[in-house]
């Protein structure tokens, strides 16, 4: 990535298929209300503590992060490269619904089912999407070898059991359907020595992984991927990693867009993501995270400093016609 010449630091005012499953015969109202902390929403379904709210704002986030995504994959919603007409997609942990409803219009062919511990989509859907009440840590009801693509992204905050999931989506994918996961990885970093030696934005990077670790998730799990697909039996394997500007610092016009939306990306998560986190899981001060946070947005704000972030995709093909 090439840097933009310089520009004067300016704070832009951004704010910090299975109908008989059991899981959606009946949804108990705590479970699509969720419970009140922090000034934020929070699901109370599933076997774990979930770290992320399912707020408005939380979806709202969502929907902003899949455009960036999308640029990222530089207008796909997939690498993955599968059949070009579909007939079952299922989306992991599929948050505001995006990606499934546009998956949904991409592909009519195909049924696809988004699934989430918290009922947050939006009701009025394409006939062929619906979307399922699902912990995707425990035994899926699906029927086992039915799906051509089972997506699955930023999930960083969510699975303890990768070898787990990996063989669940392997029993499920028909033969040559593929499993696709992809994740943001806030390791703060830069290539030509302009982030500070005592940045903020790093060490803020350093607490999330201390919040996994503190929630029993392994936050670096993206490195045992392609191993944990091969050894379940996918084949190729293919992993691509991109580097997300954490601001528009970039020359390029669409890597420039990505790090505008990485930077609200960080500003909307901030409060939420840390401090439930950093405050009742690290025992972190609440004034003490908000210096930190300041700190922080200034050094996200200052174009000269050229961080950024990995973006991690792996996908794996199940062997088959």
């Amino acid at each position: 990535m090439e840097p933009d010449d310089h520009i004067p630091v300016d704070d832009e005012g951004y704010d910090t298929n299975s109908a008989g499953t059991s899981y959606v015969t009946s949804i108990a109202s705590e479970i699509r209300n969720g419970i009140e902390e922090y000034g934020r929403r929070w699901a109370v379904y599933g076997k774990h503590f979930y770290g992320l709210p399912i707020d408005d704002a939380e979806q709202d986030r969502n929907d902003l992060q899949h455009y960036k995504f999308f640029l990222m994959y530089e207008g796909r919603l997939h690498l993955a490269p599968i059949d070009p007409q579909p007939q079952n997609i299922l989306d992991l942990g599929t948050g505001s619904g995006i990606w499934a409803i546009e998956a949904a219009d991409l592909y009519p062919s195909a049924r696809v089912i988004g699934v989430d511990i918290a009922a947050v989509q939006p009701s009025w859907v394409s006939p062929n999407c619906q979307f399922e009440i699902l912990d995707v840590e425990t035994d899926w009801e699906f029927r086992r070898n039915s799906f051509d693509l089972i997506h699955a992204r930023e999930f960083i905050f969510a699975i303890r059991d990768w070898p787990a999931l990996i063989s669940q989506a392997y029993d499920h994918l028909r033969p040559g359907g593929y499993f696709e996961l992809a994740v943001t990885v806030p390791e703060v970093t830069c290539d030509d020595g302009t982030c500070p030696p005592d940045s903020q934005y790093v060490e803020m990077g350093n607490i999330f992984f201390k919040i996994a670790e503190a929630m029993g998730l392994d936050g670096h799990a993206y490195r045992l991927w392609k191993d944990q697909l091969r050894d379940r039996g996918f084949e190729d394997v293919h992993e691509t990693v991109f580097k997300m500007p954490t601001n528009d610092w970039p020359k390029d016009r669409r890597l420039k867009t990505i790090g505008k939306l990485e930077m609200q990306n960080f500003f909307q998560y901030a409060q939420a993501g840390f401090e439930r986190g950093a405050t009742a899981l690290l025992g972190m001060e609440r004034a003490q995270l908000a210096v930190m946070l300041a700190h922080t947005r200034r050094e996200i704000l200052d174009r000269n400093i050229h961080t950024y972030v990995k973006f991690v995709n792996v996908y794996g093909r199940k062997p088959g016609p």
